[in-house]
């Protein structure tokens, strides 16, 4: 009982300490917060390429409310000679890039044994989604593997998932998946040594689907075939390629049927996010600056996560594809600085539920590219994912924010180094926070010297590794804002400074600022902050 009361009691110092930092400046717009780090275990795991990005098929005639934004960024014309290009994703090493899309369930695919004519994408407003089938030929394949080669990208496929199927006028196919086309391209690809990550079925044809739609029931059986198919081609090499699936907006009711239905025989499940509405919305930047607009997408996540481990499934979730705002964006906002805050908010929210993966729609292409469709120089995102993908480990830590409700607060194990890495986001247009970090549950203690214990006597706390006592304890930080204060502008700051590639081409280093571990984080108002926390050691972590 005595402890019992000695808990409460520190319990309650907490909170006073707690509230006693959280008050308000108004003369300076300042706000203190405190951010709360439970270390004794992750509550999620990411894939260490966590980070991943898509291409598309949409030739140039793709226009959305009358702006035509995909220039030559389809699978099928993009500049693979382009240095920039080149340099933006070797930067990763590696980047997960899907191919795929909603054109992608209409193309077919040259192959040695395919006899009708290789033809283009073109526009035909009384067919499927506007265009006429289209074909990839083989010579273009293999220029995409050798810049695949080149950057270091681990590759996932979309293959068609209507070959063979009827349209109904109800918006339904039906029949079975014809897989002998995608198996003659997929012989051709193990023939030519390319490398897969993996194969993934259809676009969007999960739940009422968009455009059309496949019953749960038929689809888990087309990715058993999809799985056997892959199994058979290769067999005589050391690994496989993933099995993936649906690709499309998360039904649950659907993806219950589905998961249930395949059980080992897919091994990720995809889904697609653009909960922002059209891209045509003039009220975009208010959703994205709107925490409680944000949190909406939590439910998904939850459910998804739900769905997986009352099923048999083994399958892990990827987010597949999330561009934000459907119909291929909106110029000067999906491709400009505001877009990081939903974005970094949207990785470090399916973090926390468990998602493997998260590719964005896309990384070059409409108005949501990482990169500009024109030039490939980065746009603010691509920054704020390389960031993400050097910083984040794999392992997510539970953390919550006790202040102003415009800061959203996201930590991880470092990656590739010792201690966290702190991401905080700061919707607030005026407020400038100071927050300090305290890891709760857990102690704290300076590491001495002193006689190895048994193990049978060793605590499992949080170690602060102190360097000698003249030596102050540094951490690094990383604060990005938008260039002249402009949520709408496309060049994004690191520490005051400019991020631009160099004349040859080259992305830019992406140094930190140190700073007094003592010190609480200062996040301005419209900044995100990554701050890399070397000096704690947390059982999560190690």
């Amino acid at each position: 009982m005595g402890f019992l009361f000695l808990q409460m009691g520190f319990c309650i110092w907490v909170c006073l300490c707690a509230l006693c930092f959280i008050s308000v400046n108004s003369e300076s717009g300042t706000v203190g917060g405190i951010v709360f780090i439970e270390g004794k275990s992750a509550i999620g795991r990411t894939d260490t390429d966590f980070i991943c990005a898509t291409l598309d098929w949409w030739p140039p005639e793709k226009c959305d409310y009358g702006t035509c934004s995909w220039g030559h960024a389809s699978l099928l014309n993009l500049d693979l000679s382009n240095n920039i290009f080149l340099n933006a994703v070797k930067a990763f090493s590696p980047l997960k890039i899907r191919l795929g899309g909603t054109l992608q369930d209409k193309v077919i695919y040259e192959t040695e044994d395919q006899r009708q004519p290789c033809l283009q994408f073109s526009k035909n407003t009384s067919e499927l989604f506007s265009f006429t089938e289209g074909c990839l030929p083989l010579s273009r394949w293999d220029e995409l593997n050798n810049f695949f080669n080149k950057s270091g990208a681990r590759v996932i496929f979309g293959l068609n998932a209507l070959n063979g199927r009827s349209l109904q006028p109800d918006g339904s196919a039906v029949g079975a998946w014809d897989s002998t086309n995608a198996e003659s391209f997929m012989r051709y690809t193990v023939k030519k040594d390319y490398s897969i990550y993996g194969w993934e079925l259809g676009n969007e044809l999960s739940g009422s689907g968009v455009g059309v739609r496949v019953a749960a029931d038929q689809y888990a059986t087309d990715t058993i075939s999809l799985q056997k198919v892959v199994q058979d081609i290769y067999k005589s090499n050391e690994t496989r390629p993933l099995t993936i699936g649906p690709g499309g907006f998360f039904d649950a009711n659907w993806f219950k049927e589905f998961a249930d239905k395949t059980t080992n025989s897919v091994d990720v499940l995809t889904h697609h996010i653009y909960n922002l509405g059209p891209g045509v919305d003039e009220h975009l930047v208010e959703k994205i600056v709107d925490p409680s607009y944000l949190d909406g997408e939590a439910d998904t996540f939850s459910k998804l996560q739900s769905t997986l481990k009352s099923s048999t499934t083994s399958a892990t979730a990827w987010v597949g594809e999330a561009g934000g705002a459907y119909n291929s964006g909106h110029d000067l906002v999906t491709n400009a600085f505001v877009f990081s805050f939903w974005y970094l908010d949207q990785l470090g929210m399916a973090s926390t539920y468990d998602t493997k993966t998260y590719c964005r729609q896309t990384l070059v292409g409409g108005n949501y590219g990482l990169l500009n469709t024109t030039t490939f120089v980065p746009n603010p995102d691509y920054y704020s994912a390389l960031l993400w993908h050097r910083l984040m480990g794999e392992n997510v830590l539970s953390t919550n924010f006790s202040g102003t409700k415009k800061i959203r607060a996201y930590a991880h194990c470092a990656k590739h180094s010792q201690g966290i890495t702190l991401l905080l986001i700061n919707l607030d247009n005026t407020t400038t926070v100071e927050a300090k970090v305290n890891f709760n549950g857990t102690r704290i203690l300076r590491q001495q010297r002193h006689k190895h214990r048994s193990r049978g006597h060793r605590e499992k706390v949080v170690r602060v590794h102190q360097q000698q006592k003249k030596i102050e304890r540094m951490r690094e930080e990383y604060h990005l804002t938008a260039k002249d204060g402009n949520l709408h502008s496309q060049i994004m700051l690191l520490n005051g400074e400019i991020l631009t590639v160099n004349s040859t081409g080259h992305i830019p280093p992406l140094v930190p600022v140190k700073v007094n571990s003592s010190e609480p984080i200062t996040v301005a108002p419209f900044s995100i902050v990554f701050s890399h926390i070397p000096n704690v050691v947390l059982p999560a972590c190690r």
